[in-house]
């Protein structure tokens, strides 16, 4: 990374405040709930590390939500808890549970805090709960090939001394490997950049382990495969820690790949790359990285020129395997001229982490996000083109691409960003304008809410409609599991008995 230099195991800041953090104010006014003395006494009881303090109460309020990151820039946050709890095993996650779930006071579980949707914001203050302290590694079954650790490990750090010291990988390698933990993966569904091979977390999770709101526990999976009842370990993968809080977890491992492979290809179109990229999964072929860029993309990461959408492929492991999986890629890529894989590769390895732009590009009054989505392979040029449109179509937006970054057989990921640069007092509207008519456009052509980012803030207004009427089913385990709804209120679309949503989210009309 440059720019912003992360913090190795724990948690980085997003952006500069512009005034200290004491200081800082919510920009939200959803309803604040306090933890009174009677209850700072109880928690400090129940966990060694609770305070108060007015710095660390801010910083541990924020993640890199880019709308967030822009009031940082007017010496806002999103929403400021009344107190960090930073436990250090399971015992006290539960203890500290038992004691707000008694009160009534909302919390919200943190790890690296690298998302983007404003799902570990504490909307209505209460208790952050921090779990960077619950970390490291328990135990690595190179047998079986599953890891036990904990859900507060950061992932640069639990790759390292898999690799060091067990010859192993999980094989999960987002964006933000180096910001994000182990829990933050499980909570919000995360992706990484090899999924094509390894699978998205949902794939390499064998069981968890799970704090409920009332402080019980229960263990999930655990077996390859089991037909007893609904798989509960799903049920939480992608909670984002309104259901219950995540205290261990079992992951599938794979050997320390002996050999590499990297190819690119230049398509016509954008479709074109996307319907090699089907042809290629049809098969049965799955490179760790299969990897398409638009042409606007394509030039303003390697500079391929105007028209030309640049395929990268990557594939790692047994030598024979991977030979035949490029084999097939070739074939699939018949008449595509070459370009230099192993140059193109390279340069997206060396900056496939590198999160320092987002930052830069707000501070200068420049509006950016990201919005991945998944669709059906058959309704994915439509949903290119018309969240393309859509974004572009948008007041100030200056550019709107995207590229595809996830496939499977049925379908795949595409990731669009957008930057735009309005006066600085429509900054927010024109978020939420560009965020609307993104999303609308994806929904309305067959397009899923999100693919690996999740909910969070950003995208709750939308829950209900992506669901359908099982939204239902979803807000009955909320109350089931959390009938006093203390567990992080107000995400994913479900009511909050602490008070309402904030403004900004809800839909026009």
């Amino acid at each position: 990374m440059s720019g912003i230099a992360a913090r190795r195991g724990s948690p980085t800041p997003p952006i500069a405040l512009a005034r200290d953090a004491a200081a800082v104010t919510a920009r939200l006014d959803t309803g604040f709930v306090d933890v009174d003395d009677a209850c700072l006494e109880r928690l400090r009881g129940a966990c060694a590390s609770v305070t108060t303090d007015p710095a660390t109460l801010t910083e541990a309020s924020r993640d890199w939500w880019p709308l967030a990151m822009i009031w940082a820039l007017d010496g806002e946050v999103a929403a400021r808890a009344a107190a960090v709890a930073a436990p250090t095993s399971a015992a006290e996650v539960v203890a500290v549970l038992r004691v707000c779930n008694e009160v009534g006071v909302p919390v919200t579980a943190a790890g690296g805090r690298s998302g983007v949707c404003g799902a570990s914001v504490p909307l209505y203050g209460g208790v952050v709960l921090d779990l960077c302290g619950l970390n490291g590694i328990v135990d690595v079954d190179t047998e079986s090939m599953v890891l036990d650790v904990r859900p507060g490990t950061f992932g640069d750090v639990l790759e390292d001394e898999l690799r060091s010291s067990y010859g192993v990988t999980v094989g999960h390698w987002p964006q933000s490997v180096d910001l994000s933990t182990v829990g933050g993966w499980l909570a919000c569904r995360g992706a990484g950049q090899y999924s094509t091979r390894y699978g998205k977390i949902e794939d390499m999770v064998v069981g968890i382990d799970v704090a409920l709101a009332d402080g019980r526990t229960i263990t999930t999976g655990g077996a390859p495969r089991a037909a007893v009842g609904p798989d509960l370990t799903q049920l939480f993968v992608g909670s984002e820690g309104t259901l219950g809080i995540i205290t261990g977890a079992r992951l599938r491992i794979h050997p320390v790949p002996s050999a590499e492979r990297r190819s690119a290809y230049r398509c016509p179109s954008f479709e074109a790359g996307l319907d090699a990229c089907r042809r290629i999964m049809r098969r049965g072929a799955t490179p760790a990285v299969l990897r398409l860029y638009d042409s606007i993309e394509g030039n303003r990461n390697f500079q391929t020129g105007e028209d030309v959408h640049p395929l990268l492929v990557l594939d790692e492991g047994d030598p024979r395997v991977i030979d035949a999986v490029m084999a097939i890629v070739s074939e699939e890529c018949d008449g595509a001229s070459d370009l230099d894989g192993n140059d193109l590769l390279a340069r997206w390895l060396e900056h496939r982490n590198d999160v320092s732009a987002l930052e830069a590009l707000i501070s200068r009054g420049y509006v950016v996000d990201t919005m991945e989505v998944a669709g059906r392979w058959r309704d994915l040029p439509g949903i290119y083109a018309a969240a393309t449109d859509a974004l572009t179509g948008i007041e100030h937006t200056m550019v709107a691409s995207a590229h595809q970054s996830h496939s499977y057989l049925d379908g795949a990921c595409l990731y669009f960003t957008f930057a735009g640069q309005p006066p600085p007092d429509e900054r927010e509207a024109y978020y939420r304008d560009a965020w609307d008519a993104g999303t609308r456009a994806v929904l309305d052509n067959g397009g899923t809410l999100s693919h690996h980012h999740g909910v969070g803030l950003n995208r709750a207004r939308y829950v209900r409609e992506a669901l359908g009427d099982a939204f239902d089913v979803l807000a009955a385990a909320k109350e089931a599991l959390d009938p006093r709804g203390i567990l992080n209120p107000g995400k994913l679309g479900l009511a909050s008995p602490f008070g309402p949503s904030p403004a900004w989210p809800e839909a026009d009309g």
